[in-house]
Order: structure tokens, then C-alpha cells, then sequence
């Protein structure tokens, strides 16, 4: 088996270096469409309002060893197929990742970033949403690494379906 450990010009190992450049809000919205109304309804209604949670992130190179990831979450609150509200916020991170194997990279920007964008990208989520007039949501935490690991399978299953 191959050694895929990055090597310099000079024929040693690179060392590899992971670090935290910068975090911030790429964007973030929130809407009520159906206030002020929908507060009334809400607490006339016997039905609890549904709430969906959609999650994506992606990394983009931004020179050689620098990338940012961005962790967007949507949170969709309906009570009866009208919308309660939708809160969104893009979570950015840049990020310096150099001297891993490709594949320890990935797993970096698909699992560790993502986890240290979270927490942010949660809290904003919170305060989008209480500050609606809403009361507050908390998402529980999430297992990037699982998430990754759930990926990659998919991955490794789809040259296999098309076979």
C-alpha cells in the first residue's frame, strides 16, 4: 500500500497543520409570511406546529491549503401547511488545512469544520427565531462525523447501483 503522506521538495514530510482562520455569518435570514395572524392561530390551534430541519454544507478552495466552509441550516415551522416561520443563516468558516492525505482533508472539511461552525450557526438559528416573536428553539446537536461516515457509504454504493 501506497504511503500518501504529503511530502515537501526537499523530500521531507510536510507537517500537517489545521487552523481556524476565521468564523462569520455568510447570511441569514427570517420570516414570518403569515404574522401577525399566525400568533393567534398558534394559540387558538390543539395542534403543536411542525418544524423541519434542513442541513447541507460545502468547502470551496480558496488558495492552497485555505478553505472556506460554509454550514447552512433551514429551519421550517408550519402549523397546518401554513408557514410559521423559516429561519436560514449561511455559517462561514475559513479555514488553513495543509500537509494531510487527501482523504484526512476531506474528512476534515466534511466533519471537524462543520462542528466547529455548529455551535454559531445554532445560535444564531436561536436568536433569529425568538427575536420573530417566537418562542425559543434549541437544535440538539448533530453527529458530522456520522453524517460524513453516511456519506461516504453512499458514495462507495452508488458505482456499485450503477454496475
Amino acid at each position: 500500500m501506497a504511503d500518501n503522506t504529503p511530502v515537501q521538495p526537499n523530500g521531507q514530510a510536510t507537517q500537517a497543520q489545521l487552523a481556524l482562520q476565521k468564523i462569520y455569518v455568510r447570511d441569514a435570514s427570517f420570516e414570518a409570511p403569515n404574522a401577525p395572524r399566525i400568533f393567534q392561530e398558534i394559540g387558538e390551534s390543539q395542534q403543536a406546529p411542525q418544524v423541519q430541519l434542513n442541513l447541507s454544507h460545502k468547502a470551496d478552495q480558496l488558495a492552497d491549503g485555505v478553505f472556506e466552509v460554509v454550514l447552512t441550516l433551514t429551519l421550517t415551522c408550519t402549523l397546518q401547511d401554513r408557514t410559521v416561520y423559516l429561519a436560514e443563516v449561511h455559517q462561514a468558516g475559513i479555514f488553513g488545512v495543509a500537509g494531510f492525505a487527501d482523504a484526512e482533508r476531506d474528512a476534515i472539511l466534511g466533519s471537524y469544520c462543520p462542528n466547529v461552525l455548529f455551535p454559531y450557526a445554532r445560535q444564531m438559528i436561536s436568536e433569529l427565531v425568538v427575536n420573530g416573536g417566537f418562542p425559543p428553539f434549541l437544535l440538539q446537536p448533530i453527529n458530522f462525523d456520522a453524517l460524513y461516515s453516511e456519506q461516504l457509504r453512499r458514495r462507495a454504493e452508488a458505482p456499485a447501483a450503477n454496475a
